[in-house]
C-alpha cells in the first residue's frame, strides 16, 4: 500500500479528535464494570478492558455522532455499550477457542477459569444493555440487540462450519458479518441514529462499518500467516492449529490439487498436524496465490468503506474515517 510509515497516523487522528469523549467513556466503563458483591468481575473485565486495546469500536460511535453533528449525550452511553459488548465476546470467544493469549497477555479463562470468563461476559452483556436503556433511544437499542443476536449467530455458523473444508467463501462473510462486522457496523448506524441523521446517513454510516469490519477481519486472518505475534496480539499460525478456515486457506483448498486437498483434509478437517506442517501450509498459500488474492480481497472491502462515506456530511471526520479504512489494510505493509 506504500503506507507502512503512516499505519499509526489515522487511528492516532482519531484517538486525539476524540480525546475529550473518550475520556468520559472510559470513565463510565470503569464505573459501570464495578460489582458491589462480586469483585472477580472488575478483575476480569480490567484484565481485557485496560490491556491496550486501541477502543476502536467505541470510537466509530463517537465519530459517527459527531460526524452527524450530535450535541448530546448518549454516544457516550452507547461508546460504553458497544466497548462492553466487544469485551464479552472476547471472553466467551477464549472459552470457545481455547486460547492461551489476548493481547500479548495471558487469556482470562486461562488466568481464572472457563466459568468466571463466561459469567463475567454475560454480566457485560446486561450492563451493556442497561447502558443502552439509558439512551432512551428505541431504535439504538434494537440496533445493538440485533447486533448481539448477530454476534452469537455468526458464532454458531462458525462452530458447525469448523473443519469443514467445503466451507465456501460466502459462508466466511456471514461469519465474519456476524463475529467483526456486526459490531463495527451497529457503531457507525447507532452514532448516526442517536443524532437524529437522515435514513441515507444512517444507511451509509451501516455500510462504512460492515465494509470496514469485514477488511478488517480478513487482515487480521491474513497475519495469521504473516504478521508478529506482537501485531496480532496472539501466536502466529494459530488459526492453522486450532483448524480455522480463513479465507487463504478456503481460496487455497478452492484451487488445490489432490495432494494439496489431501494436506488440508488431514490437518484441517481431521487435525492430524505435524511438524512442519504450519510451512507446508504457508508454501501451498503462496504457491496457490491465496494470501494475495485474499489481500486484495481485504483492500476491495476497503474500498467499499470509504465510498460508502460519499453519503456522510463533509466534516474533517469523515476524511479521518476514510483514512482509517486504508489503515486497516495497510497493516499487512
Amino acid at each position: 500500500m506504500g503506507m507502512k510509515e503512516n499505519v499509526s497516523k489515522p487511528l492516532d487522528r482519531l484517538s486525539a479528535e476524540l480525546a475529550g469523549d473518550m475520556d468520559r467513556v472510559n470513565a463510565l466503563i470503569r464505573e459501570r464494570m464495578a460489582s458491589r458483591h462480586a469483585p472477580r468481575i472488575p478483575e476480569v473485565t480490567a484484565h481485557l478492558v485496560e490491556a491496550g486495546g486501541k477502543r476502536l469500536r467505541p470510537m466509530l460511535v463517537l465519530a459517527a455522532s459527531r460526524l452527524c453533528g450530535y450535541q448530546g449525550e448518549s454516544h457516550i452511553l452507547l461508546a460504553a455499550a458497544v466497548e462492553f459488548i466487544h469485551t464479552a465476546t472476547l471472553l466467551h470467544d477464549d472459552v470457545v477457542d481455547e486460547s492461551r493469549q489476548r493481547r500479548g497477555r495471558p487469556t482470562a479463562n486461562l488466568l481464572w477459569d472457563n466459568k468466571s470468563s463466561v459469567l463475567v461476559g454475560d454480566y457485560l452483556f446486561a450492563r451493556s444493555f442497561q447502558l443502552m436503556a439509558d439512551t432512551g433511544s428505541m431504535q439504538v437499542m434494537r440496533i445493538l440487540a440485533n447486533a448481539s443476536a448477530t454476534i452469537a449467530e455468526g458464532e454458531v455458523l462458525q462452530l458447525t462450519a469448523a473443519q469443514d473444508i467445503a466451507t465456501s467463501e460466502d459462508t466466511y462473510i456471514q461469519i465474519v458479518r456476524g463475529k467483526t462486522a456486526a459490531l463495527f457496523s451497529a457503531a457507525t448506524e447507532a452514532g448516526a441514529v442517536v443524532s437524529g441523521a437522515d435514513p441515507a446517513v444512517q444507511q451509509a454510516l451501516f455500510d462504512y462499518g460492515d465494509a470496514l469490519g469485514i477488511a478488517f477481519q480478513i487482515v487480521d486472518d491474513l497475519l495469521d500467516y504473516g504478521g508478529s505475534t506482537s501485531t496480532i496480539g496472539k501466536n502466529v499460525g494459530d488459526d492453522f492449529r486450532e483448524r480455522k478456515l480463513t479465507l487463504p486457506v478456503i481460496k487455497a483448498i478452492a484451487a488445490a490439487d489432490a495432494t494439496e486437498r489431501a494436506f488440508w483434509e488431514r490437518t484441517i478437517a481431521k487435525g492430524d498436524q505435524q511438524e512442519g506442517d504450519l510451512e507446508t501450509a504457508l508454501e501451498i498459500l503462496n504457491r496457490r496465490g491465496a494470501l494475495t488474492a485474499a489481500r486484495a480481497d481485504a483492500i476491495a472491502w476497503a474500498g467499499r468503506a470509504k465510498a460508502a462515506l460519499a453519503a456522510a456530511p463533509d466534516r474533517p471526520l469523515r476524511a479521518i474515517l476514510s483514512d482509517l479504512a486504508d489503515f486497516v489494510v495497510s497493516r499487512l505493509s
